[in-house]
C-alpha cells in the first residue's frame, strides 16, 4: 500500500478476485504473490521478442565496456488500465485491493516489460 502497487476498494461482486499468498526465502524475507492462473487461460499471449541469455553473452563478448542497471521492483514500474486494475483484484481478510502496477503471474507481464525496455533504451539495447 505504501508503495501504491495496492490499493484498497469496496468489494465487488461482480469482479472476479483471487486470494493472495506469502512465500517466505531462506532470507527470511517474504514477499505476497497471487495465483492469476484462471485469468491467463483468458488471456491472449503477446509474442513480444525477450533477448536470450546466449545472444545477449555473445554481444557482450565483443564490448569494450559494460553497464549494468539495477531495475528496482521492475514489473511495478508498469501501471495498470483501469480495466486491468479490475481484473487484478486480490480479496484477504483485510479486505478486498486491486493492483495499481504489474503484478507478476500475468501471462503478458514479462512481453510488456521488455517493450518497456526496448523504448526506454532503444540504442543502447540494440548496440550490445
Amino acid at each position: 500500500m505504501k508503495l501504491r502497487v495496492l490499493r484498497n476498494v469496496r468489494h465487488n461482486e461482480e469482479v472476479e478476485v483471487t486470494l493472495p499468498s506469502i512465500i517466505t526465502w531462506n532470507n527470511d524475507k517474504s514477499r505476497m504473490v497471487s495465483d492469476f492462473r484462471a485469468l491467463n487461460t483468458y488471456t491472449i499471449p503477446d509474442r513480444y521478442p525477450i533477448p536470450r541469455v546466449h545472444e545477449t553473452s555473445t554481444q557482450l563478448s565483443h564490448a569494450r565496456s559494460i553497464n549494468s542497471m539495477d531495475s528496482l521492483k521492475g514489473f511495478h514500474q508498469n501501471v495498470l488500465t483501469p480495466h486491468a486494475r479490475k481484473l487484478l483484484r486480490i480479496i484477504s481478510h483485510c479486505g478486498t485491493y486491486e493492483y495499481l502496477r504489474m503484478p507478476f503471474g500475468i501471462e503478458n507481464s514479462p512481453s510488456h516489460y521488455q517493450k518497456m525496455m526496448n523504448t526506454i533504451f532503444p540504442h543502447e539495447l540494440s548496440e550490445g
